[in-house]
């Protein structure tokens, strides 16, 4: 029995061992030489000795190469003098400690651990390499993605926020054997055009060239992998923070980025076949590299002998130097810019084609290339400019430093000479281009009086298109072409609605009634018919077909076509069983039928329709009138956000827009666009926020009055989340169902949405990637807007006024005007 108890024991306590191989806990600790294993066997940690020395770190390795390379360090800059005594473990606070022999703390996370979580953290080896400290629920309380050394990771992001310290880099190894802090750095700049640069010391060394959309302007491949194939992916809030990500194509490889001693940053890859890392891409790799190598003025050529010469239009600054292969002083111009001055000729661009344009751009917002060009010329001291659809308008009012002449890839560069300087060549190109222009607008002229004659004899039998006002579509009339859809016989939509029998009626909206309907071949539709009395009329009939004809996502609901005889519109939809989120998520009756992982797909849903329509559908949409009654549900309850009458339609670099005609609904609209007319993505954004908490809470914000302060839902949920109560803010209909840290995150996220300055909110990108724990600190929430609750202040008024208000609340609001 003995020998049995012992068995029994020893297997139990194997069972322990190999559930917890990955993690550390507060009574399973590390000691040195010991190591835990991610549970795929790819990375160790533990302590480990570099070479030629005997001091000894805690770092993370590859477990599966026959060399030891470790990507992260913990004590860097603390080392364990031997290997006796050495230990990782949970401290009492919650942290995860680096303790020598004598329990002197050499390295901890140094994060500040609510009490509750005391003795309830652990750390996790994960299988992307990443160390994280978890409290309850998987709550990430802090992970060594956000504290890299001097190897980038798969997935690990490098993140810098302007105006603050914040700055997420790989700093290099101070020598082979020395992993302290080394003089060499990398990561991304806070400028308006994110560049990965290299810096010695606080001196830039090289830099990638601006981000362009999809690839980082400068860099070439110059290995035997591709470097964009890496899959990077960069993430600009518009807010101050920037984000870089890289995903390798090919999973099954290992691979990463790291920053050698020497400032190499190298991207690289483990060739199984032969034992040994394989480089794919690294810089700097040539002379033209090198930073400024040719001064201000001057362009490098790595094909050329010499390198490096004057741009066109500039000389060197120092003839002999120069001659001598010292070209850090640059070049100068020959001729001075004349800059509009009277009885001169007005200054010119020429145009260089790949380069690796300049460092230290200006950014300027919302122009065109003509514009942009235009705007340079206005300004005396611009010396160049770019625009790239991708990364928009790049103007210099300084020294043009760091350019390169590519092989290919780049920018077309266009520099800013005095019209001396180019001949007569631009007035030779003036006379071509007058000419050329004389003939393209008669062509388009015969063009479109033929196009016109055959639409009028198509008339009656196709939905045409029907020039738009810009106000309904907020860019130019010239790219908004509206598509025909299928056009159904308005007998056959009386008949599949049985001639919009009462019983059919699903809803009534501010366009007007929907009706069920079957079609003959049993395919069962909604219909959305438009009442003349409703306020709406053919511009928001032909903007809904116009949006929504062009958009297809699984959350968003489907048009299949349209009516029009004589007054009557219609559109055509996809049923969906259903109805709307808030025939379920308002009614008492009916709201436990939304439990809470049902709640957060709809969330997620949301949020990913909303992602679509901003930044990946063919169109930048912003929908303007984002409400639960406007997101419908499916037969598994998943939604898909509807009603597009009040959408606009941006252009690819348009940001914002300012409306006379002011149109969404009361609890909804956020504050910049009820005040002001202005609107963009984060109006949307503060739309999501509300319905978010709406969600949460089960209350509809436009109803609710927190009577203690005449607080609105968003206020309500402002006040609560500060006092450390959001349990009190949830719908009890959830609150057997819910997981708290999931409910804390939207909360925290609702409350981001809504703030009152549409700057401070992040756009739906920010929010998804908060959603799904991809951004484990969150800044702050502040102060909402509309923080008070509109009924209240009714109230205060007159009962009668406080009737008017609440049903007004429910109906989208066409015109409004200040007074």
């Amino acid at each position: 029995m003995v020998v049995l108890n012992s068995i029994l024991f020893i297997c139990f306590f194997l069972l322990q061992y190999s559930t917890a191989v990955d993690k550390i806990t507060a009574t399973k600790f590390l000691t040195d030489p010991d190591t835990i294993i991610s549970s795929n066997g790819a990375f160790n940690l533990g302590f480990f000795q570099p070479p030629n020395t005997t001091n000894r770190y805690v770092g993370i390795w590859y477990s599966r190469l026959h060399i030891k390379n470790v990507v992260w360090v913990a004590n860097r800059n603390n080392p364990l003098n031997d290997s006796s005594g050495g230990s990782i473990r949970i401290s009492e606070d919650g942290n995860l400690r680096i303790l020598n022999a004598r329990n002197r703390t050499l390295w901890s996370s140094n994060v500040s651990v609510s009490h509750q979580f005391y003795g309830n953290s652990e750390a996790q080896l994960l299988d992307s390499g990443n160390l994280v400290l978890m409290g309850p629920k998987g709550m990430i309380l802090w992970q060594s993605f956000k504290h890299p050394t001097d190897t980038a990771l798969p997935n690990m992001k490098l993140t810098v926020t302007r105006n603050s310290d914040i700055r997420m880099m790989l700093q290099a190894w101070n020598g082979p054997s020395d992993p302290s802090y080394g003089k060499f750095s990398v990561g991304i700049d806070s400028f308006a055009f994110p560049q990965l640069v290299i810096f010695n010391g606080d001196k830039p060394y090289w830099r990638s060239g601006p981000w362009n959309g999809q690839i980082f302007n400068g860099i070439q491949n110059n290995g035997s992998d591709n470097f964009n194939d890496a899959g990077f992916i960069l993430e600009n809030d518009r807010q101050g923070t920037i984000s870089l990500t890289y995903s390798y194509a090919n999973e099954s490889l290992l691979s990463n980025y790291g920053l050698s001693y020497t400032g190499i940053l190298t991207q690289r890859w483990w060739d199984d076949s032969k034992k040994e890392w394989r480089v794919a891409w690294k810089a700097p790799n040539t002379q033209c590299d090198i930073y400024g190598k040719c001064g201000a003025f001057g362009s490098c050529n790595k094909l050329n002998s010499p390198i490096c010469s004057c741009l066109k239009g500039f000389k060197p600054k120092n003839k002999l130097e120069w001659s001598k292969g010292n070209w850090r002083n640059g070049c100068i111009r020959k001729m001075p810019l004349q800059c509009n001055s009277e009885g001169g000729k007005e200054d010119e661009f020429v145009r260089l084609v790949a380069i690796k344009v300049p460092d230290n751009a200006d950014w300027l917002i919302g122009l065109d290339e003509d514009e942009c060009r235009n705007q340079c010329l206005r300004n005396c001291t611009c010396a160049a400019y770019v625009f790239e659809s991708g990364a928009g308008c790049m103007s210099w009012n300084r020294d043009l430093v760091d350019t390169e002449e590519m092989p290919e890839g780049g920018m077309d560069l266009y520099i800013r000479l005095a019209h001396s300087e180019l001949g007569h060549d631009s007035e030779k190109t003036a006379v071509i281009a007058a000419t050329g222009s004389i003939g393209a607008a008669t062509i388009v002229t015969l063009v479109f009086i033929l196009w016109r004659w055959h639409a009028l004899k198509k008339q009656g039998k196709k939905l045409q298109y029907r020039k738009p006002e810009s106000d309904i579509f907020g860019v130019d009339e010239n790219h908004a072409q509206l598509e025909e859809v299928p056009l159904f016989e308005f007998k056959k939509v009386v008949t599949a609605t049985n001639n919009f029998q009462e019983t059919n009626k699903l809803g009534q909206g501010g366009f007007g009634p929907v009706y069920r309907g079957k079609l003959e071949d049993g395919q069962e539709i909604a219909v959305k018919r438009l009442l003349r009395s409703s306020g709406q009329g053919d511009k928001e009939f032909m903007n809904e077909v116009a949006v929504i004809s062009k958009l297809q996502h699984r959350n968003l609901v489907r048009l299949l076509g349209c009516s029009v005889e004589g007054e009557e519109k219609m559109l055509i939809y996809e049923y969906l069983p259903n109805k709307s989120l808030d025939t379920l998520l308002f009614d008492p009756t009916k709201h436990e039928l939304l439990p809470w992982v049902k709640r957060y797909n709809i969330i997620h849903g949301i949020s990913r329709g909303l992602l679509y329509l901003h930044r990946d559908s063919r169109l930048k949409i912003i929908h303007r009138d984002l409400k639960a009654s406007n997101i419908l549900l499916d037969e598994n309850l998943n939604p898909k956000i509807s009603d597009f009458g009040m959408a606009r339609i941006f252009g690819e670099k348009q940001d914002q827009d300012d409306t006379r005609r002011v149109v969404g609904t009361y609890g909804y609209m956020s504050p910049e666009y009820a005040m002001g007319g202005r609107f963009s993505e984060k109006s949307d954004v503060f739309s999501y926020g509300v319905l978010l908490l709406e969600i949460l809470s089960g209350k509809r914000n436009s109803l609710f009055w927190y009577e203690e302060k005449s607080l609105s839902l968003l206020g309500y949920a402002y006040k609560l989340w500060k006092e450390n109560n959001v349990v009190s803010f949830i719908d009890p209909a959830i609150a057997e169902t819910c997981f708290l840290g999931e409910i804390q995150k939207c909360v925290w996220v609702g409350l981001l949405c809504v703030q009152e300055f549409a700057e401070d909110r992040p756009d739906i990108a920010i929010v998804i990637s908060m959603l799904h724990s991809e951004i484990a600190d969150l800044p702050c929430p502040k102060q909402p807007g509309f923080t008070h609750s509109q009924k209240s202040k009714d109230l205060a008024s007159s009962s009668k006024q406080s009737d008017q208000t609440l049903s007004a609340n429910n109906v989208s609001i066409t015109v409004l005007s200040a007074r």
